[in-house]
């Protein structure tokens, strides 16, 4: 599992955006997060999720040729089509039997891709995988949204699975409400309300329509409903695998925000030394924020020790998910700054 960053550090804290001073710290205090990394204007999620998978595979001494499935998780695409996930084939140099494909989901996303790639080497004689988890969460904010910019950061992340007859059981739980969609959500861009069509409108409509263009989420409806499933969510894990909160070594939830990660800890009882919290450097990066806070917070534990981990996504959707597996021991996840200049190609 390796995860990759955009290089260029901001603090809100230090440097407030559109608040004083006062503010900022303030907001801090309730959401955790006291740095982002941002991408710069020619990084999209796709880089990030390379310069990941390329560093994972080179340490994990695969040949481009044993992948046999490739799948992405990102709401940041590079293009509405082809599939990104094609490109990232080609630009990884894996074989033309690899199955490649994209899954657009944000929160919940690690916890799908993770079922998702499981089943498919499960149900095939196919034995290695890489799921890819990012986006760039931040070039989807309006610029005058203060409520949501300090949230958000920008990550890649890649995580090999291979089938062995040894391995432990992974079990997962998922959900769908698709009653919340419009909660966290981009109205403009699909084929609903169409960015092509522009010159066709008036300029009070293209107006409406930039703003539909980046990204809206409802605070308040969001912590109903996390509160609401998560708890759901892990009473109904803990009666599926029959285990109890003290037989799991470690949680890792999307991370969110500090303030609702809190909640969810003491409304299921999860001790604190179990519970990782891991906003404060990287902000919340959506589907990359479990396996990046696997990368920033247990490498060393994981790289020489088995730890019986649920690693539980939720929101946009809504959706939900969690997976009961076995982190470890495995290659020591690292956590690696991408270049402004790295290379990149569009079509």
């Amino acid at each position: 599992m390796q995860a990759a960053v955009p290089g260029p550090r901001h603090s809100f804290v230090e440097t407030p955006e559109h608040m004083t001073p006062e503010e900022a710290q303030k907001l801090y205090a309730s959401i955790g997060v006291h740095e982002r990394r941002i991408a710069p204007p020619r990084l999209i999620a796709s880089d990030l999720c390379i310069a990941a998978a390329e560093s994972l595979l080179a340490e994990l001494g695969w040949s481009r040729d044993s992948v046999e499935v490739l799948v992405l998780v990102t709401q940041g695409p590079d293009y509405l089509l082809p599939a990104t996930a094609c490109l990232i084939q080609k630009r990884l140099g894996l074989p033309n039997s690899c199955a490649a494909f994209d899954v657009n989901l944000g929160c919940s996303g690690f916890a799908y891709g993770a079922w998702i790639v499981s089943q498919l080497l499960s149900g095939s004689e196919g034995k290695r995988a890489l799921l890819l988890c990012g986006d760039v969460s931040t070039r989807l904010l309006h610029p005058d949204d203060r409520a949501t910019r300090p949230l958000f950061g920008d990550a890649g992340t890649a995580t090999a699975f291979e089938k062995s007859p040894d391995a432990a059981p992974i079990h997962v739980v998922l959900g769908t409400d698709g009653g919340g969609g419009r909660h966290i959500s981009i109205k403009a861009g699909g084929l609903r309300h169409n960015l092509v069509e522009a010159l066709r409108r008036t300029p009070e409509e293209n107006a409406a329509l930039y703003k539909d263009a980046h990204l809206h989420l409802n605070g308040p409806e969001v912590f109903s409903f996390t509160l609401r499933a998560v708890p759901a969510l892990m009473r109904e894990v803990l009666e599926y695998t029959g285990l109890t909160i003290e037989q799991f070594d470690v949680f890792v939830m999307h991370q969110a925000n500090k303030f609702i990660l809190e909640h969810l800890r003491k409304k299921t009882g999860i001790p604190a030394e179990k519970f990782v919290i891991d906003l404060h450097d990287f902000g919340n990066t959506s589907s990359a924020s479990i396996p990046l806070a696997i990368c920033d917070k247990l490498a060393g534990t994981v790289a020489e020790t088995a730890q019986r981990a649920a690693l539980v996504g939720f929101g946009v959707g809504w959706s939900w998910g969690a997976v009961v597996t076995e982190l470890g021991p495995m290659l020591r996840p690292r956590v690696i700054e991408v270049a402004d200049d790295v290379e990149t190609l569009a079509l």
